[in-house]
């Protein structure tokens, strides 16, 4: 009896049901949520939230492109979401003369809005549970490869079906592993113009020394709006399009927060892995991991060393280094994480409470067996694949390499495909030529030592053919870099005027496209390929038989499903925490912060002056807290990850009182495991992004359309 009382309470302790502020709940299903989450504090209803018959809260959401959120807070269409997410578009629109990143931009009339060419922001319709459509004609013994072919062509079938005579558009995705599908009815924008954005010494203030940490003093937001035809709907732009009237905007509080208020984020979370056993666990923070961390400190030391040689030079490679470096230490933390809370044990003790609950249920006794024999013969594919995309790729020369090497396998036996293919690479190559002979040094450097790193690892035995120690490898891949007619313009046009599709072979004659093909088809070889889509399709079969294992063992427990971009309400407290011993992290930063961080020879740390003014004259507006001082951020429990970038934080009414924009370093583990102790979202606190429009760029007129409440 003893035994079976101690097998009973380990499983309960290892349930894996949500913490208090865990989760990313699905708004369609909000009510169930309610209770808990008026008890933590709410003063709204589910319905306030998401509502098919009336306007609600999800109709001021939207996804901003296809990995961000964002919020409408006018009825003109005037949106905000982060500095870093419409940073492409910023930058994109810059200049030296007219650097828009480094000194900022507002439009201070409609007319002067810039069109943001690719940009969409799409709003969710409606959402309905489609698992019964879309599992039409499969079961439990349908083949696996079978089973992904239906429900693909029942997903087909129905989201035609969705929007026909509509111009919405319909996207089917799996929750729970597949156990249940939700489609979402989406309006899609496709005139987003760029309003406005902070000088990146207050957008990006920090930059990559701050990012990820606590305490944060970073203006993280940009604004843009969205512009539609003239009968309300969705269209390409146009000089006659006009602001979008959406059916709701948020209201803005002045109220500000303070340690335990209840906050909700409202976003598009990307991907999390709540359910993975503790093989994904080990195989991702353990072992992966390093392999990337180390691989991009390569590129980052040479990318960064470039970039304080002169202007250009960092606006050339500001985009980059942020994408590159934002995995880089996310990864850091998220390790460090796993460590710290013994994760893959702690994985290993849930599975083990599975288990003695499956051993009396055939249909459930071997999934986390067979699951660990899956993953023994996945492991060493996913590692080879790593470094051959950290490694391999990380080079822009091996990309061109690659770019030439696609447009000959893909264009075989049709020329006139061929020459469309061979003008866009003469083109790319005219851009690319411009500052070549700035570019090349740092180029040629990663190419080299991410090559070494891998060589050394293990992971490119085709290297040893012309080198036998790292002198003679090194050697080797100087000559491949200098010698290719990828860094000669004339020759490499000249080679592309004069292709035929015919000669596709040729390609491999230049040591750069010939050593990215060996690279390839040493890591990617068809019984690679073939046993990665075994395994991975046997643990995806396993991982659904395994959540619906967890959700019968725990009847009770209000699971949510892992994150896929899709809208989602996470809630939780403001709240400060201890990174370590005797240290307390208050839960929120003010403009003092900045003026103690400020160091006119780092790039990252200097304080605009016209900020500087109105810091020391105090002149904060109505923007300043109780106490007088500027708040810039804050911390909350609420669950977020990537995706969630933008989303807004609102109070327990429902109005907007900051805008997420990162989590801090010591919780990044929460896409595997949620630690209520140290996982923190950190958002804008929306007075200071009010405080910069109004106070710091006289954009008086973009306060105007908002409303404010005080």
């Amino acid at each position: 009896m003893k035994k079976v009382f101690t097998i009973f309470t380990l499983a309960v302790l290892l349930m894996p049901a949500a913490f208090a502020d865990e989760g990313m709940w699905i708004p369609m299903l909000l009510g169930k949520n309610q209770a808990a989450m008026q008890k933590a504090g709410m003063h709204i209803t589910a319905k306030d939230i998401y509502d098919i018959n009336n306007a609600c809260l999800k109709d001021a959401i939207i996804l901003f492109n296809q990995g961000c959120t964002g919020e409408f807070v006018s009825d003109q269409g005037l949106f905000l979401t982060n500095h870093h997410c419409g940073y492409y578009y910023i930058t994109s629109n810059s200049t030296v003369e007219h650097d828009y990143l480094t000194h900022g931009f507002w439009a201070m009339e409609r007319n002067q809005e810039i069109p943001c060419k690719g940009l969409t922001a799409t709003r969710l319709v409606r959402m309905e549970n489609v698992t019964n459509r879309v599992l039409e004609g499969v079961d439990d013994k349908t083949p696996e490869a079978e089973r992904e072919r239906i429900v693909k062509q029942n997903i087909a079938i129905l989201s035609v079906e969705a929007v026909a005579g509509t111009h919405y558009k319909a996207v089917i995705k799996p929750f729970y592993y597949g156990n249940q599908y939700f489609m979402y009815i989406n309006e899609v924008f496709t005139d987003v113009r760029l309003v406005g954005a902070p000088p990146s010494n207050i957008g990006k203030f920090g930059g990559d020394t701050d990012n990820w940490m606590w305490p944060r003093h970073t203006g993280d937001f940009s604004m843009f709006r969205v512009y539609v035809g003239k009968d309300g709907k969705p269209a390409n732009y146009s000089k006659t399009n006009v602001p979008y009237k959406p059916l709701k905007h948020l209201d803005i509080s002045l109220k500000g927060v303070d340690e335990g208020d209840f906050t909700f984020v409202f976003g598009y979370p990307g991907t999390t892995q709540r359910y993975v056993t503790h093989d994904q666990v080990d195989l991702q923070a353990l072992q992966e991991n390093p392999v990337r961390i180390a691989l991009r400190d390569i590129r980052l030391r040479h990318y960064n060393a470039a970039m304080n040689q002169s202007p250009a030079q960092r606006l050339k490679y500001a985009s980059k280094v942020a994408s590159i470096a934002n995995g880089w230490k996310k990864w850091q933390g998220e390790t460090l994480g796993i460590l710290r809370l013994k994760g893959v044990q702690q994985k290993k003790d849930q599975e083990a409470a599975f288990q003695a609950w499956a051993d009396k249920r055939p249909e459930y006794k071997n999934v986390l067996r067979d699951m660990g024999r899956a993953y023994d013969r996945l492991r060493p594919i996913e590692l080879e694949w790593t470094y051959f995309n950290e490694a391999v790729m990380a080079s822009d020369f091996m990309n061109r390499a690659y770019k030439l090497w696609s447009m000959a396998r893909q264009t075989i036996d049709n020329d006139s495909l061929a020459r469309i293919e061979c003008d866009k690479l003469i083109a790319a190559n005219q851009k690319y030529f411009e500052d070549f002979e700035l570019h090349s040094p740092v180029d040629r450097a990663i190419f080299v030592e991410t090559f070494l790193y891998m060589w050394r690892a293990g992971y490119s035995p085709y290297l040893d053919k012309k080198g036998k120690d790292e002198a003679g490898v090194q050697r080797m891949l100087e000559n491949i870099y200098d010698k290719s007619m990828l860094n000669n313009h004339s020759k490499y046009d000249k080679f592309l005027k004069s292709y035929k599709a015919k000669n596709w072979q040729k390609v491999l004659n230049d040591p750069a496209v010939d050593l990215f093909s060996v690279a390839y088809s040493y890591a990617y070889t068809p019984d690679k390929e073939t046993d990665y889509d075994i395994n991975r399709r046997e643990i995806n079969r396993l991982m659904r038989t395994y959540v619906r294992g967890m959700m019968q063992q725990f009847p009770d427990s209000n699971f949510f499903p892992d994150a896929n971009l899709t809208l989602r309400v996470a809630y939780g407290h403001v709240q400060g925490f201890r990174p370590k011993d005797a240290v307390y992290y208050t839960p929120y930063s003010t403009l003092e912060g900045i003026m103690e961080k400020e160091n006119p020879d780092i790039y990252d740390y200097v304080v605009e002056p016209r900020l500087k003014e109105l810091y020391n004259n105090h002149d904060y507006g109505r923007y300043a807290n109780a106490k007088g001082e500027m708040p810039v951020a804050f911390i909350a429990t609420n669950h977020t990850t990537g995706g969630n970038s933008g989303s807004p934080v609102l109070n327990a009414d429902g109005q907007l009182i900051g805008i997420n924009f990162d989590r801090c370093w010591e919780g990044t583990m929460s896409d595997l495991l949620f630690d209520p102790n140290y996982c923190r979202n950190i958002s804008l606190d929306i007075r200071y992004c009010l405080f910069i429009i109004d106070k710091f760029a006289g954009a008086k007129h973009l306060i105007d359309e908002m409303t404010i409440v005080n």
